[in-house]
């Protein structure tokens, strides 16, 4: 059964290391980036190598939202930033929704024809201006625009048999440092999030299948990044707003999870949180005193909350997908979209 550390990979192909990497039952996921991507052949054939070393099989993901932060381009239809759809909603409600389903099912079945299984979306933070590092992959300013927006992303993953990942939760779209390099500090109140960034997590409710904390600091509710925050993950996420799925931590190399201590501390921190999962990368001797370090024993619910992962009914092929009418429906909605932004 497959445990709680996502790692990476370093090329296009497993390395011995990396296959006896993967093999560590505290490995349950395997994240992969644009390094990682030559072709349609090869990602195809690297992914089915991962899954065929464990069974059930590790399960792959990536961080493919569209614009700027999608990780395989070649061979793959180029989704938009995510700002895009809200300007659509100004502009036409009915066609943002239709819009937003379809790029949620092509994203997921092209990337599900690849043997990706989860993408780290929709972003439900809200575009305050004053984040650099989310700025264009936030949906809108409006709280009740990204819910509905995320909702109907949500439902094209879904279509595709893809489950889904907000994030940062409660919000990365106020605090101004990039937590990739700095420890973002958001001075708010409790109410003031709850009300505002984190509404889109109340809205959505069960049709999150999982959600990825910010590494940000919310100073008047917790001294610790929202991913170490029993407060926030416990408390907020899973008692006010109920919710029920996977908790994903964000990159434990990143500056902002440094409070936390080494990376076997990070991770064991993370854990004692509330996460379910924690994201080890760039940094394959870190990844090895994680899951030489961390001490975990699996829960009923952890099964559960993977088994939500999962991806549903057989992948298709990228030519079965041509020749779906699903898929060149949506293929030819999102060519609209791009050819009206042109």
């Amino acid at each position: 059964m497959p445990g709680p550390i996502v790692v990476d990979i370093e090329g296009k192909s497993l390395t011995a290391a990396e296959r006896a990497r993967l093999a560590h039952p505290l490995v349950g996921m395997v994240i992969l980036f644009a390094r990682n991507f030559a072709s349609n052949r090869q990602l195809a054939e690297l992914t089915a190598e991962i899954h065929a070393l464990r069974s059930p099989p590790l399960l792959i993901a990536v961080d493919h939202e569209g614009g700027r932060v999608q990780r395989f381009r070649d061979g793959f239809t180029a989704i938009p930033a995510m700002q895009e759809l809200g300007k659509l909603w100004d502009q036409d409600v009915l066609l943002a929704c239709r819009t937003a389903v379809s790029a949620g099912y092509v994203l997921g079945a092209e990337l599900r024809a690849h043997g990706v299984d989860l993408s780290f979306t929709p972003v439900l933070d809200l575009a305050w201006g004053r984040s650099g590092v989310i700025g264009d992959r936030a949906l809108h300013a409006d709280a009740r625009v990204v819910a509905m927006l995320a909702n109907h992303l949500a439902h094209g993953l879904l279509l595709a048999g893809m489950a889904n990942c907000g994030k940062h939760f409660p919000g990365h779209g106020w605090a101004e440092a990039d937590s990739h390099v700095a420890i973002p500090v958001d001075e708010r109140s409790l109410n003031e999030i709850l009300h505002a960034d984190a509404a889109p997590y109340r809205w959505l409710g069960a049709s999150l299948a999982s959600v990825m904390p910010a590494h940000v600091i919310y100073s008047k509710v917790d001294r610790q990044p929202a991913g170490f925050s029993r407060i926030w993950i416990e408390d907020v996420l899973r008692g006010r707003l109920g919710f029920t799925g996977a908790v994903f931590s964000d990159d434990l190399s990143m500056e902002g999870a440094r409070v936390a201590g080494d990376i076997a501390q990070s991770a064991q921190a993370a854990l004692a949180a509330g996460c379910d999962f924690v994201l080890v990368c760039n940094n394959p001797a870190a990844a090895d005193r994680a899951l030489a370090g961390i001490r975990w024993h699996r829960t009923e619910a952890f099964a559960q909350r993977l088994e939500r992962l999962r991806p549903r009914g057989p992948a298709p092929t990228m030519d079965e997908l041509r020749a779906s009418e699903l898929y060149r429906g949506a293929r030819s909605d999102l060519d609209a979209w791009r050819a009206a932004l042109a």
